[in-house]
């Protein structure tokens, strides 16, 4: 069973969270909603289940939440690979979402890398509760798809490489990377055989 639970609690948040790289329920709740819709549609994507609760210090920003996230499933997945055998390692994707196009190209190496060349036209997106719901007046920091992208690299030791190859739509571009990363890794971690792959014969 490839599964994991993560608690992490700090003075800026708590979080709970459950990975299963096989499959599973999926429940999102980060107090932002457009790091919801991420985390969400990167579950569909992987086919991984995912339960994310977290209770952050959203009134300041949503930087410590999102970070901290990213954190939590870095963990979780490295938790969840134990040694790592018979999983295929390497993984590319390249996605479209309407007029962008992202490039994804993973390795499950123990060495955590991230090589982020996306631009966003816009410093802020609409957060999803503002957008759909008009709750409050709270914009998500376009920059911190790449926060959450260095703490789970930083956590997980996989070698993350982006690469923006169109896209005007900040909202689109975000989406991409997410999906681009969710399918990477769901053909990264996917089981191909009984080995550990890898010359040295450990990861």
């Amino acid at each position: 069973m490839r599964i994991a639970d993560i608690k992490r609690k700090t003075a800026e948040t708590d979080i709970a969270l459950s990975l299963d790289l096989d499959g599973g329920d999926r429940s999102v709740d980060t107090g932002c909603g457009f790091l919801n819709h991420m985390l969400e549609l990167f579950s569909v994507h992987s086919g991984y289940g995912l339960s994310v609760k977290c209770k952050g210090d959203t009134d300041v920003d949503f930087h410590h939440t999102t970070e901290d996230v990213g954190i939590a499933l870095g963990c979780a997945l490295k938790r969840a690979l134990g040694d790592k055998k018979g999983i295929a390692r390497y993984a590319h994707a390249v996605l479209p979402m309407d007029e962008a196009l992202v490039l994804c190209a993973v390795d499950i190496s123990g060495r955590g890398y991230l090589n982020f060349d996306v631009e966003f036209p816009a410093a802020k997106v609409f957060d999803g509760d503002d957008e759909i719901k008009v709750k409050r007046v709270g914009l998500f920091d376009t920059e911190l798809v790449e926060e959450f992208f260095a703490a789970f690299v930083r956590e997980s030791g996989v070698t993350v490489h982006f690469k923006k190859l169109y896209g005007k739509n900040t909202h689109h571009i975000a989406e991409c990377v997410f999906k681009a990363f969710a399918r990477a890794m769901k053909g990264a971690t996917a089981i191909v055989g009984g080995d550990i792959p890898s010359s040295k014969g450990v990861i």
